[in-house]
């Protein structure tokens, strides 16, 4: 269904190209926080209170006050300028949700890989799943009101990341934060776009 007078709801009709943008990272990195900042519509949201059983496979170390997590998927969409849409898909951290991990992917056109840099080793996972499926993608760091001020460089070392992978702050709570992090991702795969032609 559209609408010819953009409400929020439906794309925009001067919208022409859309992408589908995966969000991954580690349990607990702000996945949810930063489609729920950016996106123009409610976001879609299956977050569940975390249980006792839960505890025993989910650990909060590094996490503070966390208590719901994703068991499917984030959902949210943003318009970059007239024409382009973005549809922002939030993956599960957790190891044990792979499978989802593997159904959302299909057909997305690149990848947020949100990390933490109090705990940079919990996003190398991520990192796995999306190199071993090829998607270009954007290491966007989001930042916490303790996180350590680290060089550039040794960040880019720790995280063996290829000179050409951008790598962003963020604070995954701020609009304009995220919508630059965004912005970087959609350049990042122009540009690849442009190198393959």
């Amino acid at each position: 269904m559209a609408s010819s007078v953009y409400d929020g709801i439906y794309v925009r009709e001067s919208v022409e190209n859309t992408a589908k943008i995966l969000v991954v990272g580690p349990f607990g990195v702000g996945k949810t926080t930063l489609i729920g900042a950016v996106s123009e519509i409610t976001p879609l949201r299956t977050e569940e209170v975390m249980t006792q059983a839960g505890a025993a496979v989910d650990s909060l170390a590094g996490i503070h006050g966390k208590t719901t997590t994703t068991v499917a998927l984030d959902f949210g969409r943003l318009t970059l300028g007239d024409d382009v849409a973005l549809y922002l898909f939030g993956t599960p951290g957790q190891a044990r949700f792979t499978h989802i991990w593997n159904e959302l992917a299909k057909g997305a056109y690149g990848v947020l890989i949100l990390a933490d840099c109090r705990r940079l080793d919990a996003s190398f996972e991520a990192m796995s799943l999306v190199e071993q499926r090829g998607l270009p993608y954007v290491v966007v760091l989001n930042v916490f009101s303790d996180s350590p001020e680290i060089p550039e460089e040794e960040l880019r070392e720790a995280l063996d990341l290829e000179p050409e992978t951008p790598l962003v702050m963020c604070d995954a709570r701020n609009r304009a934060s995220v919508v630059s992090a965004l912005i970087t991702l959609v350049k990042h795969l122009s540009t690849r776009l442009q190198e393959s032609v």
